[in-house]
């Protein structure tokens, strides 16, 4: 893993929200601060809202007579959905994979 302010990888979390132009932010630490609990509120909202958004989908969906403006914003707030969700999934299996036991790599001959 690679250090990070003299710190190891794993102690570092990809948060819900980006920083300036889209880049993403992150948060060092033991997972307790007052970032990483604001951060634990924000991903329980957007997967709340992603659960919601697909409920509205379904019936929308199930609509024959949706509008392409309608059926253009869903997919819209489908698609920011859907790139909250993968922060989330890869900030929580980044997690994952820091807590993880490393394997013990062989010394050479």
């Amino acid at each position: 893993m690679r250090a990070f302010g003299g710190r190891d990888a794993s102690a570092m979390r990809l948060l819900p929200w980006t920083g300036t132009d889209g880049k993403p932010c992150y948060v060092v630490g033991d997972g307790t601060g007052y970032v990483s609990r604001k951060a634990d509120e924000v991903e329980e909202i957007q997967l709340d809202m992603a659960v919601e958004l697909l409920g509205h989908a379904a019936d929308l969906l199930a609509e024959p007579g949706a509008t392409t403006p309608q059926l253009h914003f869903l997919a819209r707030r489908l698609s920011e959905s859907l790139e909250q969700v993968k922060r989330i999934a890869e900030s929580r299996g980044s997690r994952l994979e820091g807590a993880l036991p490393q394997p013990i790599s062989e010394i050479g001959p």
